[in-house]
């Protein structure tokens, strides 16, 4: 088994070597405190991180006071611990701060085991807190990017959509196809994992939430959607109508303009040709016939709305820019 310290674990590490330098340092009680903190509030984006570190925060400041006022009034003793469980937990939940739970309860232990309360034992407390905390926050200043994952999953989810628009042109052109329809699986899958991966990627950005990777493929997902939706039809299509071969054309030629910039507009003006086009035809004279062209009007209907979810993520994105240059 191939042995890897993660970039997590790196800084995880570090970030125990300075808290627990800096509280030996200034030769404060309960030293390693500082560094189980530190541990508890490195996480996985910068966000993330300043949440959980606020969460934890206000919870120690929140179990210290109300440790202190049960401890004196009732001792220092078992029952008094377990009493101040009971009521501190619910109260912490109340403030939406559950991810400090565990750290203040170390917190509390201190109190717990120095058996008195003073003003050097609080401020040794906030000490710990704030270099095990402000140590994790540092740390999770660095988050590297994803930038080139998030690039090359793009392309892959691009090379997939191109081959199921092919084999689909394929298929409705010929009526038939060998084809095992493996790359929808594989797109669904790509564009799930990408997903996660642009979130977090969105996540590390503080003073922002705009990612457009992530709008990316929750497009792509959208379409595969419709893609899947349309699969039935096919099934339906028999025997040769002259619409088949228009469509087939079409399918072919958005296969070769898959990309992120491709022209929306154009396409969707061939659609509406394409439509036009076979209303003036003359009404089908078999059964067959009607069913074939009920399909592929159908299948054009469906890449009409294929289109228009591209379209509609690209006119989000120019509101949401005129909006930021609104004065």
């Amino acid at each position: 088994m191939k042995f890897r310290i993660g970039y997590r674990t790196l800084k995880t590490a570090i970030g125990v070597l300075i808290s627990l330098s800096i509280a030996q340092l200034l030769e404060l009680n309960f030293a390693s405190s500082a560094a189980i903190i530190t541990i508890l509030c490195i996480s996985v984006t910068r966000r993330n991180s300043l949440l959980v570190s606020w969460a934890r925060f206000i919870a120690c400041i929140i179990g210290l006071i109300m440790s202190s006022v049960l401890f004196e009034l009732l001792g220092y003793t078992p029952v008094a611990a377990a009493l101040f469980i009971l009521l501190f937990i619910p109260v912490v939940l109340l403030v939406k701060a559950s991810d400090g739970i565990v750290t203040s309860s170390v917190i509390v232990m201190h109190l717990y085991v120095v058996g008195e309360t003073s003003i050097s034992f609080y401020w040794n407390e906030l000490q710990l807190i704030f270099i095990g905390i402000g140590t994790a926050l540092v740390m999770n200043l660095y988050m590297p990017s994803k930038d080139k994952l998030l690039r090359q999953r793009r392309m892959q989810v691009e090379e997939l959509l191109k081959a199921t628009l092919k084999q689909l042109s394929i298929y409705i052109r010929a009526g038939e196809s060998n084809w095992d329809g493996n790359e929808l699986p594989q797109l669904d899958k790509v564009l799930k994992e990408s997903k996660k991966v642009a979130f977090v990627s969105m996540q590390n950005h503080l003073l922002s939430e705009e990612n457009h990777y992530y709008h990316y493929f929750s497009m792509r997902e959208k379409q595969l959607e419709i893609i899947e939706r349309l699969m039935p039809h096919l099934t339906r299509i028999n025997g040769s109508v002259p619409q088949q071969e228009k469509v087939a054309n079409f399918l072919e030629e958005l296969s070769r303009a898959v990309s992120p910039t491709n022209s929306v507009a154009y396409f969707l003006l061939q659609l509406e040709e394409m439509r036009t086009e076979f209303r003036n035809m003359p009404l089908p004279k078999t059964r067959e016939e009607f069913e074939s062209r009920s399909s592929l009007l159908l299948i054009v209907f469906e890449f009409e709305q294929y289109l228009k979810t591209k379209d509609a993520l690209w006119v989000q994105k120019s509101d949401k820019k005129r909006s930021l240059s609104k004065p």
